[in-house]
């Protein structure tokens, strides 16, 4: 299966990411990395953006997708059997939501999406049950788009915060691929 990981600015989750893209592509998967303009772009406190780029770029063995340029001929090109978003931000979603494509990711996922294609989010935003919780309802009612399941990230000190079991993309891929919104998508 030809699957594209799309990396949106929630840096924190980064490290979890990579694991995950690493048991896909140990599992035979071919993956290639898509990075928003903001996550291969900007420094922080968790590492530097050239190194998050050049080790998905070294787990896949492909070289990453960065402008709307290079993503805009996935879907016309026929790239990707599935493509998954993750981490998948507040900014992100809420540009899915209301058809918004200014992002080498946004754009990976429109062109994806137009061939009826599987789009995986992993949803990772401070105000998933506030701000952002319209616009994950908005693609929870959309063919062909499928939510890793999710928690409150830390229902005492960030009260909206929703983070997915990203440790569960590949056990879940089957049932995406079969049109089956994974459950349950909420988790304790």
């Amino acid at each position: 299966m030809k699957t594209g990981w799309a990396f949106c600015g929630s840096f924190c989750t980064f490290e979890r990411a990579m694991r995950v893209l690493e048991q896909l592509v140990s599992g035979g998967g071919e993956v290639t990395p898509v990075f928003s303009e903001t996550a291969c772009g900007t420094d922080t406190r968790f590492g530097r953006a050239a190194d998050w780029v050049s080790r998905a770029e070294k787990i896949t063995g492909r070289a990453a997708i960065r402008t709307i340029t290079e993503a805009e001929p996935i879907g016309p090109n026929g790239l990707f059997d599935l493509l998954i978003v993750a981490p998948a931000t507040g900014n992100t979603l809420a540009k899915l939501a209301h058809g918004i494509t200014d992002s080498s990711v946004t754009m990976a996922c429109k062109s994806h999406l137009r061939n009826g294609r599987s789009l995986l989010l992993a949803v990772s935003t401070n105000d998933g049950l506030s701000g952002s919780a319209p616009n994950i309802a908005a693609l929870m009612s959309r063919k062909n788009i499928y939510f890793v399941p999710y928690r409150q990230d830390n229902a005492e000190g960030k009260p909206t915060s929703l983070v997915a079991d990203m440790e569960r993309i590949p056990e879940i891929i089957p049932q995406v691929m079969l049109g089956r919104q994974p459950q349950p998508l909420l988790q304790a």
